[in-house]
Parts: C-alpha cells; sequence; structure tokens
C-alpha cells in the first residue's frame, strides 16, 4: 500500500471544506491513517517549502500558511499518490477543471485548498516531518 501526506491548507479550514475534501479523497478505498489539526511554524514551513523559501514570494506564502490551523493527514491506498493528485486538479486553481477539488473550491495556486505529495519519496520524507512513527496506524 502507497501513503501520501496532505495538508488541508487555511482556505480549505475556513470555508468549512475539510469534511467534504476528505470524502472525496477517500473515494475509491483511501484510508486515513492519521491526521491532526496544527499550526505550522517557520521553521516547519522553511523545511517543507525548502525548495521555495529562498525565493522573494515564500513570505506570502508563510504567512498564508500560518493564518490559520491546518489539517494534517495520511492517506493509504493503492496508487494513492497519483489518484490523489488527480482529484485535487491541477495547482492552479484558476485553471483546474471543474470536478476536481481544486477546481470547485479553491482560488488561486496558493489558495488550492489542498498539499498533497508528487512521489513516493517526497510522501516518505514529509510523512516523517509531519508524523511520528506512533501516530501511523497503518
Amino acid at each position: 500500500m502507497e501513503q501520501t501526506l496532505i495538508i488541508l491548507k487555511p482556505d480549505c479550514m475556513e470555508k468549512n471544506l475539510a469534511g467534504v475534501a476528505l470524502e472525496r479523497l477517500q473515494r475509491g478505498g483511501n484510508s486515513i491513517v492519521a491526521c491532526k489539526m496544527m499550526r505550522l511554524t517557520d521553521e516547519l514551513l522553511k523545511e517543507h517549502y525548502a525548495h521555495i523559501a529562498h525565493l522573494p514570494f515564500f513570505p506570502e506564502i508563510q504567512n498564508f500558511m500560518k493564518s490559520k490551523p491546518v489539517l494534517i493527514l495520511i492517506l493509504e491506498g493503492n496508487n494513492v499518490i497519483k489518484r490523489t493528485r488527480q482529484k485535487l486538479g491541477i495547482t492552479d486553481s484558476s485553471e483546474a477543471e471543474a470536478g476536481s477539488i481544486r477546481g470547485d473550491f479553491g482560488a488561486d495556486r496558493m489558495r488550492n485548498i489542498a498539499h498533497a505529495s508528487d512521489s513516493v519519496e517526497a510522501a516518505q520524507a514529509e510523512i516523517k516531518r509531519f508524523f511520528k512513527p506512533e501516530e501511523i496506524t497503518s
């Protein structure tokens, strides 16, 4: 079974869409094997977004991601990374197709409802970043 990390972002939480997003993400046999709500810190965000932390727009992302608590979870299922990213739609919500989570509920590239791991390697690193082994039920 493959695992992926999901972050339901501040815009998702602000719009009370966590339940809708979770319902869609669980379709097709995906199981939630870990879940918690937390406020992200500057240190955690710099680590998670290390690939863009040096860019001039990073402070805007950082402030957005700290603006409200987020819901972080691990989904498990067959081919869950690819299937989750398909359900979410492309990163820029303004261009995501109708029927996708981002296309239906997101606003733009940053306010796009959720983060999802983009590869097995990224998922493994992100899961270790946000969860202790004893917090995972699978």
